[in-house]
């Protein structure tokens, strides 16, 4: 089991004044790997799920600013969600189970999370590493 892990978001000035309203600050965002757990804290949004529900990572980007800029996003085509805090790279964890994440009461399911954490490859590794063990 990899060493606890905490990801800050990476921000850019455009995304920091988008997030603003929304309370999504560096102090109120990031990702955690700890505990057996996948967590993610993106202003009021929060995402837990347990480490074996992460399959796979993948890098993205880049991103539109009009379309992930501010709150937690959700697509309407896959039902995934976005905390973007840039529009240049990201990293898409998917869920084996989709888990909840935008909503408070958990209706709404999500197969995977895009985030833009300062450090996209370390993230990666370190999900990597849980798979193989």
């Amino acid at each position: 089991m990899p060493t606890p892990a905490l990801f800050a978001f990476r921000f850019s000035i455009a995304y920091r004044l988008a997030g603003l309203p929304f309370g999504v600050t560096p102090r109120t965002a990031a990702v955690s790997v700890d505990g057996g757990q996948f967590a993610l804290r993106f202003g009021p949004w929060r995402l837990r799920t347990p480490l074996d529900n992460v399959v796979s990572t993948e890098l993205t980007g880049p991103f539109a600013l009009l379309k992930t800029a501010g709150p937690a996003h959700l697509s309407l085509r896959d039902r995934g969600l976005t905390c973007a805090t840039n529009g240049k790279r990201g990293i898409c964890v998917r869920f084996a189970d989709p888990v909840s994440g935008i909503e408070p009461i958990g209706v709404l399911r999500h197969p995977a999370v895009t985030v833009t954490v300062a450090d996209l490859e370390g993230l990666a590794d370190v999900l990597a590493a849980v798979r193989r063990s």
